[in-house]
């Protein structure tokens, strides 16, 4: 096994570069919708038997075990070379959760089968009465026997009806005296009787999302992850990982080198207001990135992250919708014009960044409730 850390980070930086521009296929680069597992699983059997599917997890399951600056260099790398993220719940959220939560047993079955994709997971967390206020579920999961039995509905589940498995939230206790109370984190099976997927068309015609029914589906008792009804504490662990991973600075890092690329073919930069407003943009990813890096720090001492790990999924997300906005403004005319334009070998779908933009800002928790969030958390400001 290699020691990535003992690395210099420019000696790291040349080794991931010179893999992912030898190896990635061209045709996956800077893809504009999230594919299906089957349009990427030969790229994802190379990283496997390289040993490099997780990162940032810990070296001795299975992971990389990367740094804070080296786990930063490994992504940016792959947003400049365009490398899809790929089907990757397992291993950016589930798979910490089980490391950090999960009984021996549960690592040693399920860690191997995220690495290698065997198994392919969506999250179960929203439901049509509770986003950004989660603890407003209603899904539920009663006990009989060695199982659990599920009943309810689940929505904006990413790339569903892609996925072999789901890891979700569910009350147990629909008793307890506060809504956090009574919630637990199960893992359960996609392909079973009593579990429904139907997709959801977005603005840009894509299906990544999905609607998830559960008519009296099943998954055994020691699919429960923690304690029975302490799910919440899970649910807190584990939106820690998605805001650190949806804020990322490479959602804006990579439009912001879209735009360039698509503004310099289009001869924006001859105007100086477009310069200007381009340069805030290049500086506020660039201040991102540092903040970003702050909180990875954090993760790689084995920190628990805190409320104000909520600033970077606002940052992020709304400095990709002004990016967007950019992209229209030099657009010109075509602004409005449907599917990719074309400024010399340089492909760029304006109008569907500009939708995909729209709702970073409301999944994962509204950035309106990541405000109130830091106002009380952080600031101690009254409610």
């Amino acid at each position: 096994m290699t020691d990535w850390n003992a690395m210099t980070d420019a000696e790291f930086r040349k080794e991931v570069r010179q893999f992912f521009e030898a190896e990635y296929p061209e045709e996956l680069r800077h893809l504009p919708h999230r594919p299906k597992f089957a349009e990427i699983e030969h790229w994802h059997r190379k990283l496997h038997a390289k040993g490099w599917v997780a990162p940032a997890w810990p070296a001795e399951f299975g992971g990389m075990g990367l740094n804070a600056s080296k786990l930063l260099i490994f992504y940016e790398e792959q947003q400049r070379w365009g490398v899809n993220r790929g089907r990757d719940m397992g291993v950016q959220m589930v798979g910490p959760l089980i490391i950090k939560f999960g009984t021996q047993k549960q690592k040693d079955y399920w860690l191997p089968r995220i690495l290698s994709c065997e198994d392919i997971w969506c999250q179960g967390y929203s439901e049509p009465g509770a986003g950004s206020d989660l603890a407003n579920l209603r899904t539920r999961a009663e006990i009989d026997g060695d199982d659990f039995v599920i009943n309810g509905q689940k929505i904006w589940t990413t790339m569903a009806h892609d996925a072999t498995h789901i890891f979700m939230l569910v009350r147990t206790d629909p008793d307890a005296p506060k809504k956090q109370q009574g919630i637990s984190f199960l893992l359960a099976p996609m392909d079973q009787p009593g579990v429904d997927v139907r997709t959801i068309t977005t603005l840009s015609g894509e299906t990544e999302f999905c609607e998830v029914f559960f008519d009296n589906a099943r998954t055994p008792r020691e699919n429960l992850v923690g304690e029975l009804n302490k799910g919440w504490t899970m649910a807190k662990a584990l939106l820690s990982f998605e805001r650190i991973f949806i804020g990322s600075p490479s959602l804006a890092q990579n439009a912001l080198g879209q735009l360039e690329s698509f503004a310099r073919g289009r001869g924006a930069f001859d105007d100086p207001v477009f310069r200007d407003r381009f340069a805030q943009a290049a500086l506020d990813v660039e201040d991102h990135a540092a903040l970003y890096a702050r909180f990875a720090d954090q993760l790689k001492r084995g920190e628990t992250l805190g409320a104000d790990v909520s600033m970077l999924k606002i940052w992020v997300t709304e400095c990709f919708q002004r990016i967007t906005e950019l992209m229209i403004e030099a657009a010109g005319p075509d602004g409005g014009s449907i599917g990719p334009l074309q400024v010399g070998n340089v492909s760029v779908d304006v109008l569907s960044s500009f939708y995909k933009a729209r709702p970073t800002t409301i999944y994962g928790g509204s950035n309106e409730i990541q405000r109130n969030i830091l106002s009380k958390a952080v600031l101690g400001l009254p409610g």
